[in-house]
């Protein structure tokens, strides 16, 4: 009798979904495949396949058309990311901005431009609703006020948990609730489905930077979205349209990223706990920032000037991005927070102390020792408000 398991632990499925076929074919790595098109002598045939897409934006069955339509390199990618993320589906895209944008052109070509969105949100994601730089209007509101928030022309919920850069965290089952038939995205970069599975609470759509954590090398830049199939369709025809297609090389980098994730996820997680209880007892700071779901993101807010912290590290580097191998600080008011007007920003958490630390995987005291060094005398001591003008908006 077969005794072996139905259903395969997220560990498990982060090494092999994608390459369930790769034995058959004789093949122990992903291959890539850079076409990008691909021959056909049966036009006949090819005509009946495009048409089909356009009704459904179902993936053309048989051998592909043209890289703007699927790529069977990014295609393992997709379906890994969605067995991790326990969804149908999952359509990638050349980097997060253009799967969020993919998503709002989607909702609006069918009439359905008013977005309700939580604050905080990543700084370009508040940007490209609060500009309505693609015909969107959005209610800004906190979680306990979604379902008022709702109008007959709202096409989509977006909320963030943890947050960017504060770390809030969201009951996403109750916005999921709230929100009826209208869905709910979740920005699920900073967790990953390693800790949570938004689809499981709700969500109908969940959102990935996967240049972040997904890749996890700081060498690929790419987006995804998780979903039903039935919204994976639109998103492929967006994807299409637009061109916003990922490049075979970042699928097969993304596929690669995945086996580690659940290790490097909890690995880097552990640093970041440790780092957070120490510089919560650090006289120096202020005020620590770490989600109770955990993770590898820890934002602090300090007494002197933040400035003198991010220009004193000498490991962690400082940089915009999270979620790679090392460690990365910034200071979110100046860089990926520093589109969003500076009233909105303050209401949001994301005050001019704020650091936004992304924990990597070096031995936990060499990082300690290096935020000791960079918090030092200097930054212990009350900056002037002329010193911190690099932060105001």
């Amino acid at each position: 009798m077969d005794t072996r398991r139905t259903t395969r632990a997220l560990a498990t499925e982060a090494v092999h979904a994608g390459r369930d076929d790769l034995a058959g074919l004789g093949l122990h790595a992903p291959p890539i495949d850079l076409s990008t098109t691909y021959p056909s002598y049966d036009s006949r045939a090819e005509a009946a396949r495009i048409d089909a897409f356009a009704t459904s934006g179902a993936e053309p069955d048989g051998p592909p058309v043209y890289g703007r339509l699927g790529n069977p390199t990014v295609a393992r990618f997709e379906t890994a990311l969605a067995r991790l993320e326990g969804t149908e589906s999952a359509v990638a895209f050349a980097s997060g901005m253009a799967a969020l944008s993919a998503v709002l052109l989607v909702r609006g070509s069918m009439g359905l431009r008013h977005v309700v969105a939580v604050r905080p949100l990543y700084g370009c994601s508040d940007h490209l609703l609060t500009a309505g730089l693609l015909g969107s209007e959005v209610t800004w509101t906190d979680p306990a006020g979604v379902a008022d928030a709702l109008r007959p022309d709202t096409g989509l919920v977006l909320v963030e948990s943890p947050a960017n850069p504060t770390l809030a965290e969201i009951d996403l089952r109750a916005v999921a609730h709230a929100c009826g038939s209208v869905p709910l995205l979740v920005d699920n970069t900073f967790a990953t489905p390693v800790l949570q599975r938004p689809a499981e609470d709700g969500a109908r759509l969940v959102l990935h930077s996967a240049t972040k954590y997904l890749g996890g090398h700081g060498d690929v830049l790419a987006g995804v979205v998780a979903c039903d199939e039935e919204f994976a369709g639109r998103l492929r025809q967006v994807r299409f349209a637009t061109g916003g297609v990922l490049h075979p090389l970042a699928g097969y980098l993304l596929l690669r990223g995945l086996s580690t994730l659940p290790v490097r996820v909890r690995a880097a997680s552990a640093n970041a706990a440790e780092l957070a209880a120490r510089l919560a007892d650090d006289p120096r700071v202020d005020r620590v920032h770490y989600p109770a779901i955990g993770g590898a993101m820890v934002s602090f807010e300090v007494h002197g000037d933040p400035h003198e912290v991010i220009a004193g590290v000498r490991l962690i580097t400082p940089a915009v991005s999270l979620g790679s191998v090392d460690s990365l600080i910034q200071h979110p008011a100046s860089i990926s927070h520093r589109i969003v007007d500076a009233g909105d920003r303050r209401d949001a958490g994301v005050g001019d102390r704020l650091l936004r630390l992304s924990v990597g995987l070096e031995d936990v005291e060499d990082l300690w020792a290096d935020l000791d060094s960079a918090l030092g005398e200097r930054a212990g001591t009350p900056a002037r408000p002329e010193e911190l003008a690099g932060a105001e908006g």
